[in-house]
């Protein structure tokens, strides 16, 4: 894990977040993109653009961020970038080789009942690159216990398991593995392959109405640092696929999300 992309909104959260990002980077002397995008406009009844004052406060705004945290020799890159959400961010990761995106829950919700905001929302749902999701106020620690929930082991996508395997790796993490039998089990779901096996010490099968139910009824027991779940189209975020926004009372963690991203 090389390259480490963190998009950042308006929140009150945003230090916190960045210092996350700093110390998560440290562990993996990963390079950090700091990254905020930006419409064009045009102002109404003018031929004067604001997309270059824009793009000035926005650089000022990073740069005033950055200079008040602890970057303990991360190589720290600023970029200011226009265009739309998902699409600028799309090109962003393919262009610097992006391996892992951190996003905090709430970009620029200030919604308390909210656990995904709409922008931090539509890049989890929309964005076919592996994602950390970080809660506000957390402090960077190893994850030594990860719990991987999902309702289908089966995971089509090259190297989606990479993010895993190297946080895994170089935590030294114990990894257990809660195969959640839903209304939508299909024979095969549960048919673990080779490249997961070996990253798993425990499994667990349980039988729930969503995968998310089943988390809970084995959160506590595992007590993990992190929780994995696997992006899919109709997957651990079915209840609101359709919203970018997400509610804490459909979902919510206190500790870190690692979403894999495991579409064909």
């Amino acid at each position: 894990m090389k390259n480490i992309l963190v998009p950042v909104g308006s929140s009150k959260n945003a230090l916190s977040h960045l210092q996350y990002a700093v110390d998560f980077a440290e562990a993996f002397n990963a390079k950090l993109f700091v990254v905020q995008v930006y419409n064009v406009y045009t102002k109404a009844g003018t031929m004067i653009k604001v997309d270059q004052i824009i793009e000035r406060e926005s650089k000022a705004f990073l740069k005033d961020l950055i200079s008040q945290i602890d970057t303990k020799g991360v190589e720290v890159i600023i970029k200011t970038l226009k265009g739309k959400l998902i699409d600028t961010l799309e090109l962003a990761c393919k262009a610097a080789d992006v391996d892992l995106v951190l996003i905090e829950p709430r970009t620029n919700s200030i919604k308390e009942e909210v656990y995904l905001g709409k922008t931090s929302g539509k890049i989890i749902k929309q964005m076919d690159v592996p994602a950390l999701i970080v809660p506000e106020g957390y402090a960077f620690v190893p994850a030594k216990t990860i719990l991987m929930a999902v309702k289908s082991a089966i995971i089509k996508k090259k190297d989606a398991l990479n993010p895993l395997k190297e946080i895994q790796k170089n935590f030294k993490s114990v990894v257990n593995l809660l195969l959640v039998k839903t209304p939508f089990y299909n024979k095969g779901d549960f048919d673990v392959i080779d490249d997961l096996s070996a990253l798993v010490t425990n499994t667990t099968k349980t039988e729930n109405a969503t995968t998310f139910q089943g988390v809970l009824e084995h959160f506590q027991v595992n007590s993990p640092d992190m929780l994995c779940v696997v992006r899919r189209k109709r997957g651990f975020f079915i209840k609101k696929w359709e919203k970018n926004e997400i509610l804490k009372k459909d979902f919510s963690s206190s500790v870190p999300v690692l979403v894999l991203s495991g579409l064909k």
